[in-house]
């Protein structure tokens, strides 16, 4: 796994709803796949063609990137608008965008989470 679980503990708990507050960073809003709860996690958001690229440094199990999977869409925040995005799928480095700064080599994260513009 990329990055230890107990750090996306620490995450959620303690860093995650300060950079949610502060309305600074792309907030990606998803519902639980089990609770059905409304849930937002501020990610970086990297804009593809007719869509965003997101990077799941928690790899591919995590929570938000299972809930979106299961939802098949979700809402992101961005730049005080907010748009709706679907069709989510796990892609490989070949689809990372160029120009964008990739996660440290450490990381080993191979796979990333892309999502479309909602027509």
């Amino acid at each position: 796994m990329p990055m230890p679980r107990w750090w996306g503990h620490v995450n959620k708990r303690v860093f995650n709803p300060r950079a949610i507050a502060g309305g600074k960073y792309p907030v990606l809003i998803h519902v639980g796949r089990a609770s059905g709860k409304t849930h937002r996690t501020p990610l970086d958001a990297h804009p593809v063609d007719g869509g965003y690229l997101f990077v799941p440094v928690y790899g591919p199990d995590a929570d938000w990137v299972r809930n979106i999977m299961a939802a098949r869409e979700a809402r992101l925040r961005i730049d005080g608008r907010e748009v709706e995005l679907v069709g989510p799928r796990l892609v490989g480095e070949d689809e990372f965008p160029g120009g964008v700064s990739r996660p440290p080599k450490l990381l080993r994260v191979t796979e990333f989470l892309r999502m479309d513009l909602k027509p």
